[in-house]
């Protein structure tokens, strides 16, 4: 990782002083100048002497990207997307990233207590069980996380193969989100393929913000959501998104693909302050929060 870019008062103070972002001096003035919000991420760049470009370790990305302290909900989602405003391409988010994206993809995993996705995500990319990782088994050890995060599959229809191995071969068992009104037949499926069904809403589909009420009942509070656009947009519009991790690539497709976020219009934009962004190799990864 290259730079940590300062976000308060972001270019007024580095001018007037004549300093440089990505030198040593920028990124102490950027740790001392970051809000409580950035805090862990400046003090990574401010003990950062090496030269540029040096990859973060993962620990320093775990730090940068730590869940707020205490034992309130927080819900953040990880999306990528092409200079041009697409969220994918050909159906698909891995041609829009890279090695430090799936380094900061699997970062944010490895601090989640449960990963909530939709079931069309499931089937276009090709979910497995998260997996533990052993260079943040003391840290989810420490915040009395089990070794991996649960995943969550939200669908109304519950239409879903469930001999793959995100629910034959979990290393903890896959839950299922879906309404109270969902197929009958369908849930008993899922339940003798060893998910755990959740009712979160009370027609065949899932309430966003009864989604996340649910999840933290069972102690899942360190939320994590990666789409697909459809369910981000369901998040925005209900209020309940707390956090933004958005990998801006330096790619252009062109064509017709899908925003990060779909669905209805929300009658006022929801507006999220900057936390962090870094960069490398021309990829910018930014952090927003909701104000």
């Amino acid at each position: 990782m290259r730079r940590l870019l300062p976000v308060t008062d972001m270019t007024a103070h580095e001018t007037a002083a004549g300093e440089v972002h990505g030198t040593a001096a920028g990124k102490a003035t950027a740790a001392t100048e970051a809000t409580a919000a950035t805090a862990g991420a400046a003090r990574v760049a401010a003990s950062d002497e090496a030269p540029a470009g040096r990859e973060w370790t993962l620990d320093e990305l775990a730090d940068a990207y730590a869940y707020p302290e205490g034992d309130a909900v927080w819900l953040r989602a990880n999306m990528v997307s092409s200079l041009d405003g697409a969220g994918q391409h050909e159906g698909r988010s891995q041609p829009l990233s890279s090695e430090t994206d799936m380094r900061i993809f699997g970062t944010l995993r490895g601090l989640a207590d449960v990963i909530v996705v939709g079931a069309e995500t499931v089937r276009l990319e090709g979910y497995r069980p998260a997996r533990a990782r052993e260079a943040f088994a003391a840290r989810r050890a420490a915040a009395g996380q089990g070794p991996a995060p649960v995943i969550a599959v939200v669908t109304a229809s519950l239409d879903l193969d469930f001999s793959l191995p995100l629910f034959a071969e979990p290393l903890v068992p896959t839950l299922i989100l879906t309404g109270a009104a969902a197929p009958a037949e369908r849930v008993r499926a899922a339940r003798d393929a060893g998910a755990e069904v959740l009712v979160a809403g009370d027609g065949a589909g899932v309430d966003p913000a009864r989604a996340v009420a649910v999840l933290a009942e069972r102690g899942l509070r360190r939320q994590l959501t990666e789409g697909g656009p459809r369910l981000l947009g369901q998040f925005v519009a209900a209020e309940v998104l707390d956090e933004l991790c958005l990998t801006i690539s330096p790619t252009m497709t062109a064509g017709g693909a899908q925003r990060i976020a779909g669905g209805p219009s929300v009658a006022v934009p929801t507006r999220f302050s900057v936390a962090s962004v870094l960069e490398q190799d021309g990829f910018l990864f930014t952090r927003y929060r909701r104000i």
